[in-house]
């Protein structure tokens, strides 16, 4: 079935070409007064689609080996069931993307392949068709790490602190837990200096004539602190039609280019790991 049908399938699903929706209004971006509901998703799936052929995707400039760790100049937000639902929410665009401390640890992972049922083998992970982040360090994910630590400017103090990760067997002292069971823990420490030489950022667009038809839009960077110069960037656009009650977080389910078949919480850890490649271990 083509986007257009499902378009269309999606806004009698949601009553609008009836306008039964007995929800109270939700917060909305001001569509053209004449635009009918399916006008209004028409427009905005043709904007999207434009969008994604002539201006989204991955570019990459330059590209850095043996990278050890890195800065993340802001951090995903915490966000829930508010923000899905709001078309002027900035970080739309990257509705699945992990939040806060979760975040921070998509660039400390270990990727591993998808695997496709009836089948032994994994897929081959390649640029189009990436894998899952886990934290895990399983045989087979040796190859294929993430960064050794992650530093980020707190957003209270200003200051610049180290996450590490470790796993550990809290049964051994804590036997509450069961027997055998390891866990991950996210570690923090005043980050020494010199600081990392590449950072990661992103700026969320919110441009209400494209809000107003169910459009938005984010850019990631990778740059070079000591030069300013800028490695690669991925602008992504995302596509919604409104909130109802038959769908309250439409951020959640929006149409996207570029993203990612699986492992959709770390987008952008899957596209920094391109520009800045993780030193492998030994």
């Amino acid at each position: 079935m083509n986007l257009a049908c499902r378009t269309a399938l999606t806004l009698i699903a949601l009553g609008l070409f009836a306008g039964c929706d007995d929800d109270p209004a939700p917060k909305v971006a001001s569509a053209p007064a004449e635009m009918t509901p399916l006008q209004r998703a028409e427009a905005g799936q043709a904007l999207w689609e434009e969008k994604c052929r002539t201006v989204a995707g991955e570019k990459i400039y330059k590209t850095v080996p043996d990278v050890e760790g890195l800065v993340l100049l802001k951090v995903r937000p915490k966000a829930w069931e508010p923000e899905w639902a709001d078309p002027m929410w900035p970080g739309a665009a990257f509705a699945l993307e992990a939040q806060t401390d979760e975040y921070i640890t998509t660039f400390l992972g270990y990727e591993y392949a998808t695997f496709t049922q009836g089948r032994d083998e994994p897929n081959e992970i390649t640029k189009d068709r990436r894998g899952y982040i886990a934290t895990d360090r399983r045989p087979g994910l040796m190859d294929r790490p993430g960064y050794r630590y992650v530093d980020v400017i707190d957003s209270k103090d200003g200051q610049r602190y180290r996450y590490t990760g470790r796993w550990e067997e809290p049964w051994q002292y804590d036997k509450s837990y069961l027997k055998g069971y390891i866990k991950f823990f996210l570690d923090r420490v005043p980050a020494p200096d010199p600081a990392p030489r590449y950072g990661v950022t992103f700026e969320d667009h919110v441009i209400p004539e494209e809000r107003a038809l169910g459009v938005a839009s984010s850019t990631v960077r990778v740059i070079d602190l000591e030069t300013n110069e800028v490695l690669g960037e991925m602008l992504r656009y995302a596509w919604s039609t409104p909130a109802s009650s038959a769908n309250p977080s439409p951020w959640l389910t929006a149409y996207k280019c570029p993203g990612h078949a699986v492992g959709a919480s770390a987008a952008t850890r899957k596209f920094v790991d391109q520009v800045l490649i993780p030193r492998k271990e030994q």
